[in-house]
């Protein structure tokens, strides 16, 4: 009994510690560039000590940030989404060079409004978060934006 008893304690205190790290903060806006387009900007703080990783895909990161966009027929994706403040890092845990944000991480994403009302765009961003020791699990944050 005393066996399973600290396994579940240190269970809970395993997941609590995880579930109350919180290194990054994200935030949306939307930019109007003309009557019928805009840009989406999607903006992470990151933790001193913190990095996520580059949408760019590489066969050392298990985990690329990935965004995506609900489909609508009151939208359309412009190109790609963008990135900004990526640079090149060895990365302790991976073991490999990889692209990835510290401090801040910056992507835009160019769209077309198919009517003149305000829209909501909604979105997801799913990211890893590690520092030199460990990487958090993948989590996947909802987000949305209103165009006007």
């Amino acid at each position: 009994m005393k066996i399973l008893l600290t396994i579940c304690i240190g269970l809970f205190s395993f997941l609590n510690s995880h579930s109350q790290e919180k290194p990054i903060k994200w935030d949306v806006s939307y930019t109007p560039v003309s009557a019928t387009e805009g840009e989406i900007i999607i903006k992470a703080v990151i933790e001193k000590g913190w990095h996520t990783y580059s949408q760019q895909a590489n066969n050392a990161v298990p985990f690329p940030t990935l965004i995506s966009y609900k489909e609508s027929t009151q939208y359309q994706l412009i190109g790609k989404t963008e990135e900004k403040n990526t640079h090149e890092e060895f990365d302790e845990v991976l073991k490999a060079k990889l692209l990835v944000f510290s401090n801040k991480a910056e992507f835009k994403q160019k769209v077309k409004l198919n009517t003149k009302s305000p829209q909501t765009i909604l979105l997801k961003v799913e990211y890893i978060l590690c520092d030199n020791k460990k990487c958090l699990p993948p989590t996947t944050i909802d987000l949305e934006i209103k165009t006007q």
